[in-house]
């Protein structure tokens, strides 16, 4: 079995697809260069100054990284509120390859994993938020996650979320500066076909996703993720709390992390193929 096939065959028992199992993170700046191409993002966080440089004014402009601080290979870091009787029914029906909902291998229904859909929104924020470049525009702003290689357009035009939206894997976003160091984010309309996470927590279309996005200073930024979902949890809950990120240089190149269907479907049929122990 080829390479990119063995670290797909691990995400259908993990849920972390195509990723850069074995690789080695470069070193943390300053203490190194950053390679050139294929950088799999900083190992640790570097430390804070004792004295940092203050945050710019409403900026977010840059490359960002979590240090795998993001990467919730067991589900959301908050805890789940309690869930209602329809949320409990839809629950029931997911069968993850990891956390509360862990079946054996064959029996998983993960779309992200056995399918290859696309993960959606807010699961890029809760699995596998890597790294994130900010662009912002005189009426957006443009999030650019590692992770599938996936872009989200928040806009700062003062338009309203739609309020009856067609379903999108991404939802709809909107976004404004509360103060000058702190960008709320609004989402709507992701569509009822994804899981929050890689635990297979559910949602409704009545999900509404605020992000907290605080520049703490210079070189530190936090999220802070609240879920918000009536028809599917008693109350809103917290999936992020204040999740650091430092900054990369803007030359660093990425390496690429995409779940291809062809190759999920390869790892579907060889597990399929083995022999019953």
């Amino acid at each position: 079995m080829s390479t990119r096939l063995l670290l797909a065959a691990a995400s259908l028992s993990t849920l972390l697809v195509a990723t850069d199992a074995g690789a080695q993170p470069g070193p943390v700046p300053p203490d190194g260069p950053i390679p050139t191409w294929n950088y799999p993002g900083l190992n640790r966080l570097p430390p804070e100054p004792a004295a940092p440089r203050p945050a710019p004014r409403r900026d977010l402009t840059g490359l960002w990284d979590t240090a795998r601080g993001g990467v919730g290979a067991r589900g959301a870091r908050g805890m789940p509120a309690p869930l209602t009787p329809w949320g409990e029914e839809v629950s029931k029906t997911h069968k993850s390859g990891d956390g509360v909902r862990m079946v054996p291998v064959l029996e998983i229904n993960d779309p992200l994993s056995t399918k290859g859909d696309p993960g959606g929104f807010p699961r890029d924020l809760l699995f596998e938020l890597r790294q994130v470049q900010f662009v912002q525009t005189p009426v957006s702003v443009l999030a650019l996650h590692m992770w599938e290689r996936r872009w989200r357009v928040i806009w700062t035009d003062g338009r309203a979320l739609p309020e009856d939206p067609d379903p999108r894997w991404y939802g709809y976003s909107v976004g404004r500066w509360e103060d000058d160091y702190t960008f709320v984010v609004t989402s709507n309309g992701t569509d009822e076909r994804t899981w929050l996470d890689n635990a297979g927590n559910p949602h409704s279309d009545q999900l509404r996703v605020e992000e907290r996005w605080h520049r703490v200073s210079e070189t530190r930024l936090e999220l802070t993720v609240t879920i918000n979902d009536p028809k599917t949890y008693t109350r809103p809950w917290v999936a992020l709390d204040k999740l650091p990120f430092a900054p990369l240089p803007i030359t660093t190149d990425l390496m690429e992390m995409l779940n291809a269907a062809s190759e999920v479907q390869a790892v579907v049929d060889a597990f399929k193929a083995e022999p019953v122990k």
